[in-house]
């Protein structure tokens, strides 16, 4: 193994750690201003948690939330489900336009989400789905299964099907195989397209604007409408308990999936 020079090995720690900072310095920042008591950030800093008890007294940040995880949820297990069976019917078989279907996966991502809820809009409309959270729901799950299928066929392009031709040859129906070989093995990547599918649907603004209506919003069009009105540090309590709660998420799942290697 080659070892880096001292003088590198340091520029490549501080460059880490001034991305990291720049990364995490906005979030910190945020969470410290929910204990301040001053409502316009006004130093020094004076703590408090009035904020919070201002927080669990608005139904309406609190509806929205609700309504964001629960459909943050629901996305993430449909899109998961149907991404990862798209996923192997891609890598078992062969069929004419298989190619196509492949290279339509990745301009959805690349499509601007404000044309993607422009359209969803129209075709709803037009449709007789209509908005609230019912198109909400289908308009997530059509944004969040690209990134799942993707995710899930990578991690496949490294699964040996010598694996599921060993289960077949020893007696195991297609089923079995699946379930006790194939999906054990690609569990890794399931679980990151699941993560994916429930980033982009809490996190999506664009398409949840279109489709809300009033009284049926999710969390980022609320906070949105919020901003409209004047700011209150009750947005930034609800953020900093959002970002405590993904962030040991990702830190429980990282953990059992070993995400970053055996270290």
């Amino acid at each position: 193994m080659i070892r880096a020079p001292a003088f590198l090995s340091g520029l490549g720690r501080a460059y880490i750690g001034v991305v990291l900072l720049f990364l995490y310095l906005p979030l910190i920042i945020m969470a410290a201003m929910s204990f301040n008591a001053s409502p316009f950030y006004q130093l020094p800093f004076e703590g408090t948690t009035e904020w919070y008890a201002a927080l669990a007294k608005n139904d309406g940040l609190i509806a929205a939330t609700l309504n964001s995880l629960q459909i943050a949820v629901m996305t993430t297990i449909i899109a998961t489900v149907l991404g990862t069976a798209a996923s192997l019917a891609l890598f078992r078989y062969d069929f004419f336009g298989k190619r196509v279907l492949q290279a339509l996966l990745f301009p959805p991502i690349a499509i601007p989400w404000l044309i993607s809820g422009t359209a969803m809009l129209i075709f709803f409309f037009g449709t007789g789905i209509g908005r609230g959270l019912h198109a909400i729901l289908l308009g997530h799950v059509a944004l969040a299964l690209p990134y799942v299928i993707i995710v899930v066929s990578a991690r496949l392009q490294t699964f040996s099907r010598d694996l599921e031709d060993a289960a077949a040859s020893l007696g195991a129906s297609a089923w079995q195989t699946t379930r006790k070989v194939t999906l054990p093995c690609i569990a890794p990547g399931i679980v990151a397209g699941g993560l994916f599918a429930f980033a982009v649907s809490f996190d999506q603004f664009v398409v949840s604007y279109f489709l809300a209506t009033p009284g049926q919003t999710t969390l980022p069009v609320e906070i949105y409408a919020a901003i409209r009105k004047g700011f209150t540090p009750e947005i930034n309590a609800v953020s900093t308990i959002i970002i405590v709660f993904s962030m040991s998420m990702m830190l429980v799942v990282s953990r059992f999936f070993r995400f970053g290697g055996d270290q």
